[in-house]
């Protein structure tokens, strides 16, 4: 018995990590063998609201405007709209005396109290009535031609919400934060690009995404992962989320891994309360495809895999005992991999970086963050007016 659990544990593991990225790549060559039609193309540009959340980012928000109004798109069809809730630093004045050029159409939403990101964006929709409307962080930049690339998928009839390429940028030194950090962005965003040509991205990271005016809907005001849970909501209600690499926002990686410890928390915490409040997609008669795809991406990754990571270890260590040299081997490997963890972890502890432990460092730490994010969400602890991680160069 103790065998079938390990090397099914040791299955599901892998699949959680890799194998589904194995399992996706495979699918979709089937899929391009007997699909060949062509995308519908954007005849008409819609008019859009570039919606910009900024809590105390003083020191940020003018590199944001500036890029923002470098953004190659007509400016008699995009309204920028900057929420600034509860920022008690000169943000919002910053913005109110910005020298804007004069066709610039742009709004500022302010007010003292801080109820969270998601209440911010929910007072900005109630505004809107441009029928795209574009979110993004205010301490991120986006590439020109951003907005180009995201509204060209509208031309489908299916796509509710388009997701785009979250990019770390790393620091001058690289250390296993931003290391670890952009290795995990760069493999996430290569699934997002195969589940979006299987059928749906699997939830938007809120540095960029759009969506349709007409497929939003209010999300709960204490969601931790509020840019995840309305993308999902869209795509749980038959819409398709696409993904478009051609559309980046680039942000510098965590200032430290305590820094970007308080991130992964958070969203371990959110990611789990998501998986609550999302439980009827773990249905594949209801949802066929795209429950398939949730349940791989995030659901194995979120609860199974960081369960079983430390029962494979002592499930392993029993084997070694009374079974054949094969778990020896095995067990020899678990415990070199999480030495090389711990001695990055040691290593990082002295200002020094060995690139080769950064990977399994990274991993572990993401795990671990798993189990904070869930003794916090189980406790009341996290917050939606959650506290921002520093980032490189801040």
């Amino acid at each position: 018995m103790l065998k079938i659990v390990f090397w099914l544990g040791l299955v599901l593991v892998f699949y959680a990590y890799l194998g589904y990225g194995l399992v996706l790549l495979i699918l979709v060559r089937l899929k391009r063998l007997f699909s060949s039609s062509k995308a519908p193309v954007l005849t008409v540009l819609p008019e859009i609201t570039f919606v910009v959340c900024a809590y105390n980012e003083a020191d940020w928000i003018r590199q944001k405007i500036d890029n923002s109004l470098a953004l190659n798109y007509p400016r008699p069809l995009i309204r920028f709209c900057f929420v600034t809730d509860g920022s008690d630093d000169q943000t919002a004045e910053i913005i109110r005396h910005y020298p804007y050029p004069t066709e610039v159409r742009w709004q500022l939403l302010h007010q003292p109290e801080r109820r969270g990101k998601i209440a911010a964006f929910q007072r900005a929709m109630e505004q809107i009535s441009s029928p795209v409307v574009v979110s993004t962080d205010a301490n991120t930049l986006v590439n020109p031609d951003a907005l180009h690339r995201l509204v060209s998928h509208f031309a489908d009839s299916q796509v509710g919400a388009v997701a785009g390429e979250k990019r770390i940028s790393m620091a001058d030194k690289e250390d296993a934060s931003s290391a670890g950090e952009g290795i995990y962005w760069k493999y996430e965003s290569l699934l997002k690009k195969w589940d979006a040509e299987l059928w749906s991205v699997v939830g938007a990271a809120g540095e960029l995404f759009a969506i349709r005016t007409e497929c939003y809907e209010p999300v709960p005001p204490d969601t931790l992962v509020e840019d995840f849970y309305l993308t999902m909501r869209i795509a749980q209600r038959g819409w398709r989320v696409q993904y478009e690499s051609g559309a980046w926002a680039a942000e510098g990686s965590s200032a430290s891994v305590a820094e970007e410890m308080k991130r992964k928390v958070r969203i371990a915490a959110g990611g789990l309360q998501a998986v609550w409040r999302l439980r009827s997609l773990l249905n594949p008669f209801q949802y066929g495809i795209f429950s398939f795809q949730y349940i791989s991406h995030r659901v194995l990754r979120w609860t199974v895999a960081p369960i079983l990571l430390p029962a494979l270890l002592i499930i392993n260590i029993l084997l070694a005992i009374k079974a054949s040299q094969l778990y020896q081997i095995l067990l020899l490997a678990q415990i070199l991999f999480y030495l090389a963890a711990m001695a990055g972890w040691v290593l990082e502890q002295r200002k020094l970086k060995v690139k080769a432990l950064f990977v399994p460092y990274y991993f572990c730490l993401m795990n671990w963050a798993m189990y904070a994010g869930l003794l916090r969400l189980l406790r009341g602890k996290q917050s939606v007016l959650w506290e921002k991680a520093k980032r490189a160069g801040e």
